[in-house]
């Protein structure tokens, strides 16, 4: 920049004088490098020591490194006569291995279901199946199955305790060189609902209820719990339809005689029922169809569309 002299003239810096200030500045801005590379390291320093105070503090216990003293005391062992020791073990394993342990199933522990609790004040039917065409004599029993059912007789409640042994190989090198299987149990006979609670007889009561003797599931409810088990009416609802699957082929056949008949008579009935597409009760048709033939059963069909197809071949 240049200066005023005393007249107020604009005189100029020599060139030596530039070169002093342009030194001056350099040696400015090199300190403030110095400065701040050293705070940087300070930071650093300091970030690293942070971080190490808070892993001592809030660490967990792995993390928090305490020092190993030399001089902590050893805690002193006494094994005793080894040689003593190792021969109570083998007796030891010597009587376990004449014993064979049954397994606690893992049914034991959970917690029983309350269709199976409404069973336990009935009285109880015990059946054992065994397992066909085998020796028992080269297997040793070692546990056993149990399936219950609520069956019916006229005016008595039961439950039907269905036990099926399980049995082991004595010697289990048999079931490899023979091919066989070391474990075997009696195969579950077919159940009407699969792990169902109902049994045959009892499901075959409550449709004769209902449809020989008209006798809705909810007063079916109130005659169960005379007899001593408290059921909802969902549950024989819930029933209701594997059983009629189940009978689905007796009313193909049914309805095949009915129709071969020379003579057969129709009755309709009004029955609302919801439709889904207009999110309403609707109504719809339930049609009788029984054929003037002795000793043969009606047959019932629902919806004017299954009417219509019966009517197609007359």
């Amino acid at each position: 920049m240049a200066k005023e002299d005393a007249t107020g003239q604009a005189v100029e810096p020599s060139m030596e004088q530039l070169l002093d200030i342009n030194r001056k500045q350099s040696e400015i801005i090199s300190a403030q490098a110095r400065t701040i590379e050293e705070l940087r390291g300070t930071i650093v320093e300091l970030n690293a020591s942070l971080a190490w105070l808070k892993r001592k503090v809030f660490g967990k216990m792995s993390e928090k490194c305490k020092p190993v003293d030399n001089g902590d005391p050893k805690l002193p062992f006494d094994y005793g006569d080894l040689e003593q020791i190792e021969a109570e073990i083998e007796d030891a394993r010597s009587r376990a291995a004449e014993q064979i342990t049954v397994p606690k199933s893992r049914a034991a522990n959970k917690t029983p279901r309350r269709n199976r609790v409404v069973m336990d004040n009935l009285p109880v039917v015990t059946v054992v199946i065994e397992p066909e065409n085998v020796d028992l004599s080269r297997y040793v029993k070692i546990g056993e199955e149990h399936t219950r059912t609520l069956e019916m007789k006229p005016g008595y409640l039961y439950v039907k305790d269905t036990v099926r042994p399980t049995y082991a190989l004595k010697n289990e090198m048999e079931a490899v060189d023979n091919g066989e299987k070391a474990v075997i149990t009696a195969p579950m006979p077919l159940m009407p609902i699969y792990k169902g609670m109902p049994g045959a007889s009892m499901l075959a009561e409550v449709l004769l209820q209902k449809y020989e003797y008209h006798v809705p599931f909810y007063r079916q409810v109130k005659q169960l719990e005379h007899l001593g088990v408290k059921l909802s009416k969902n549950t024989l609802d819930g029933w209701f339809r594997p059983v009629c699957e189940l009978l689905r082929p007796l009313y193909l056949e049914l309805r095949k005689k009915v129709l071969a008949a020379d003579y057969f008579q129709v009755d309709e009935t009004t029955l609302p029922v919801i439709n889904h597409d207009r999110h309403k009760a609707v109504k719809e048709y339930i049609w009788i169809v029984r054929a003037a033939v002795p000793r043969l059963p009606s047959s019932i069909t629902t919806t004017d569309r299954v009417h219509k197809k019966l009517r197609s071949g007359f």
